[in-house]
């Protein structure tokens, strides 16, 4: 195992220059459980030139086009009792998927979303899989795979004190990293930890297809990284997302007392990770060179826009809207 210290880097500069409320052009619909926004956005990827966006609180992905925003939903199959939406108010909470890290994997002339549950509970350790997002009918399939989730809180290197996979990014190479949030609570004398691991596709797809209890997965290249604190707040993993041959990650500093609950939000950050595996951010700005306020919960890059990237923002309120922002990368990002 390895272990990176991250460090803040002056020659970088990440800054939101537009945000947008994500609203569906449909409107809300009440027999489908569907609210007229995109509730908690908790990650994004880049299908097929689409960005996608995942909520950790609602079974709907949607798909966006970033010229005009417009927002389309996909429903996800209903959860407890029918509904889509969880949350305190309704007191359902704990029966959301709480999916929060995605990626587009490569299915012959196609791309894939794969999109993965937190594993904070037993009941988030299902992985979704979406495949013909740019026709008619997206296909959706949810899978619940303990065996997976079993692996990799045994991993004691990667998970610790508590299992929050907060990021994934496809390598290329048939391989998924997996990126832990290390937002948890102490358990005795184990801390909480930022950590990567590398995760073989073809072998979890091969599960998903037939998920045997006693299936073995192997995690290679495990990696723990101190990402540094802002404002005296640690920061701790919330996405991830490749451009070019570069790997990026979105951080927040949240003052969280455990992987499941909330906490006061000092910052955000957006850096990258180089291929030896040294690690460098920024904290990010609003327009007028300040600290953005906001919880960035996903991070993504069209290739042709070069300096800049997408994130969005999850306000940690079920009634507002989330956002996503443009982000202007200037400096030594190279």
């Amino acid at each position: 195992m390895k272990h990176i210290t991250a460090h803040h880097d002056p020659a970088l500069a990440a800054r939101v220059v537009n945000q947008t409320p994500l609203l569906y052009r449909a409107g809300p619909d009440p027999a489908a459980d569907r609210p007229g926004h995109v509730r908690a956005g908790s990650s994004l990827a880049l299908v097929r030139g689409r960005l996608v966006i995942i909520q950790d609180d609602a079974n709907l992905i949607a798909l966006l086009h970033p010229p005009d925003a417009s927002v389309e939903a996909i429903l996800l199959p209903a959860g407890h009792q029918g509904k889509r939406r969880f949350d305190d108010g309704r007191g359902n909470k704990r029966w959301k998927l709480d999916l929060e890290a995605c990626a587009a994997v490569p299915a012959g002339l196609e791309e894939w979303l794969v999109a993965f549950g937190s594993g904070s509970t037993p009941l988030r350790q299902h992985i979704l899989v979406v495949s013909n997002l740019d026709g008619q009918t997206p296909q959706v399939a949810v899978y619940d795979a303990p065996a997976f989730y079993a692996a990799l809180r045994a991993t004691p290197e990667f998970a610790c004190s508590e299992l929050n996979i907060e990021g994934a990014v496809y390598l290329g190479d048939g391989r998924l990293r997996l990126f832990q949030r290390g937002n948890g609570a102490p358990r005795g004398d184990v801390q909480p930890v930022n950590a990567t691991a590398d995760v073989s596709w073809p072998a979890l797809h091969a599960y998903l297809g037939d998920p045997r209890p006693d299936a073995a997965f192997t995690l290679d290249d495990v990696t723990q990284y101190d990402l540094g604190r802002v404002a005296g707040v640690r920061l701790t993993f919330t996405d991830a997302a490749r451009c070019g041959d570069t790997l990026f990650f979105s951080a927040t500093a949240e003052a969280s007392p455990d992987a499941i609950h909330d906490g006061p939000v000092a910052a955000s950050a957006i850096g990258l990770i180089h291929p030896g595996g040294a690690a460098r951010w920024t904290v990010l700005e609003d327009v007028q060179g300040g600290i953005f306020p906001g919880k960035v919960e996903g991070l993504a890059f069209q290739p042709e826009e070069s300096g800049r990237a997408y994130v969005i923002v999850d306000k940690d309120d079920p009634e507002t809207p989330s956002q996503l922002c443009q982000v202007e990368l200037a400096g030594s990002w190279s």
